[in-house]
């Protein structure tokens, strides 16, 4: 039978789980507070079936009490979030937190959570902020794989096509440069090669790790605590609450302005109708990366100039190239294009036929733009990989792929657009979203506007024009 004691506002409940192999008994602990503003009727009545709930876990063997380790309850919160499971999470978010926790559990999982203090959580995350802390680790080939790849009569395409890879990232590999864990397992996997004689692991120690990497790793801590409070009850607070979140600097997002967003279309104009369309998109439309790689040609009115994003594209060496909603409801929005947009689209399309009938019955159909040469759904880092490449050849800014929608934003605010129009083009979740990023160019915008002002008002002072207070 459970026993029940009040502590200050809460409940501690306790149950019996039997007697260890010492003949002690084992004793389960939880506890439960009451919601605030509930009547002394409703607390009873909510306490009975949590207690009876909990006595049914311990008799069944499914109560964690206080006791586990912190390791251990983080394994259970993960499994929870696992494809099927109670609470699901993102397929590249739970390979983020199953990489953040290898760090985590050699620092604080061997504590038990009811040992777990903020001073704990603080003293990992001072740890996090210092130097040479960051480990990172990459794989060199050890062998020719462009001569495994000619003995095989495979092409870098055939196994960038059957292992999911980017064609550059496979290029990069044969060459004997650096790649992660990931890319050198998926190329073995492929070529059926064992990875500690294909491979050779490099660590390079060194380096601080950035202020959003900390505090995604207390973000990570936090949430799992939090699962030990809200969703098993097993600690009354989460510790992690009682600790500042770390510091974050804003950085000014990265864009082209007008001058060099037009020279880049113009460079655009030498280079492969795929790749010269893909970045038009992501220009003139200001959409995410994956949201463009997961659009198909139903989603297109060509007729209208309309667009309509409702799916992205995502990988992970898991799963491999799989298509996911988009990142938020807001995200899913129908935009309209300019006409140079829609051109390049025709043209586009035209040009995808004419290499769907080269292929010939290799063609796999699945109405996407962008895909590899057999029509299958493209890997969505071959496009960061020819981005990268191609303004490393080229005299733009040394931007990054992400930096086309900061600049498709940045523009559109400096041409007069509201922020509300500039959000819902977006797909943020509130217009505060795009206010806090592009700050920058409002206020640029605002300045502008009382300059202007000053231009419409000074004739008026150099008049000697008089304003005279009507009086009623």
């Amino acid at each position: 039978m459970a026993t029940v004691r009040k502590r200050g506002n809460a409940y501690q409940i306790r149950a019996s789980a039997g007697y260890g192999s010492d003949g002690k008994q084992i004793i389960k602990t939880i506890s439960w507070t009451p919601t605030e503003g509930m009547t002394a009727k409703q607390i009873e009545k909510e306490l009975n079936r949590v207690t009876v709930d909990f006595e049914r876990r311990v008799e069944s063997g499914q109560c964690i009490d206080s006791n586990i380790r912190f390791s251990d309850y983080a394994e259970i919160w993960l499994k929870k979030g696992e494809e099927g499971g109670e609470k699901p999470l993102a397929p590249k978010t739970f390979d983020r937190y199953k990489a953040l926790l290898v760090r985590i559990n050699a620092a604080i999982g061997h504590m038990r959570l009811c040992d777990m203090q903020p001073h704990h959580i603080k003293e990992f995350l001072e740890n996090l902020k210092e130097e040479g802390i960051r480990e990172d680790v990459t794989f060199t080939a050890a062998v020719d794989l462009s001569a495994v790849l000619k003995e095989r009569q495979l092409t870098r395409q055939d196994v960038a096509d059957a292992s999911g890879l980017a064609l550059n990232t496979v290029y990069v590999a044969c060459r004997k440069k650096h790649v992660s864990k990931g890319t050198a397992e998926g190329i073995c996997k492929m070529l059926n090669l064992k990875i500690d004689e294909t491979f050779t692991e490099n660590m390079i120690d060194g380096g601080k790790l950035a202020d959003k990497t900390v505090l995604y790793y207390y973000r990570l801590i936090s949430a799992i605590l939090n699962g030990s409070v809200i969703d098993d009850q097993v600690l009354l607070l989460n510790p992690a609450k009682r600790v500042r979140p770390p510091h974050v600097e804003h950085v000014e997002a990265v864009y082209l302005d007008e001058v060099q967003a037009a020279h880049m279309i113009e460079l655009l104009e030498k280079e492969s109708i795929k790749y010269k369309t893909m970045m038009l998109l992501l220009l003139y439309s200001g959409m995410r990366r994956g949201e463009l790689c997961g659009l198909e040609w139903k989603d297109i009115d060509l007729e209208n100039h309309l667009v309509s994003i409702c799916r992205t594209s995502q990988y992970t060496p898991k799963k491999g190239i799989f298509e996911k909603g988009t990142k938020n409801a807001s995200s899913v929005r129908t935009i309209k294009l300019p006409a140079i947009a829609i051109e390049a689209l025709k043209d586009y399309r035209k040009w995808q036929k004419e290499q769907r009938l080269a292929v010939g019955d290799q063609w796999e159909d699945c109405d996407r733009l962008y895909t590899s040469w057999n029509g299958k759904p493209a890997h969505p880092d071959s496009l960061t990989s020819w981005f990268e490449d191609f303004i490393k050849r080229t005299d733009l800014l040394n931007i990054h792929i992400h930096s086309l929608r900061h600049t498709n934003a940045t523009l559109m605010i400096a041409g007069g657009e509201d922020i509300l129009t500039v959000s819902k083009r977006l797909g943020h979740a509130q217009p505060s979203t795009t206010t806090n990023i592009y700050a920058h160019a409002i206020r640029s915008a605002d300045e502008r506007a009382a300059e202007t002002l000053e231009n419409i008002l000074d004739p008026l002072k150099k008049n000697g024009a008089k304003y005279e207070k009507e009086v009623y």
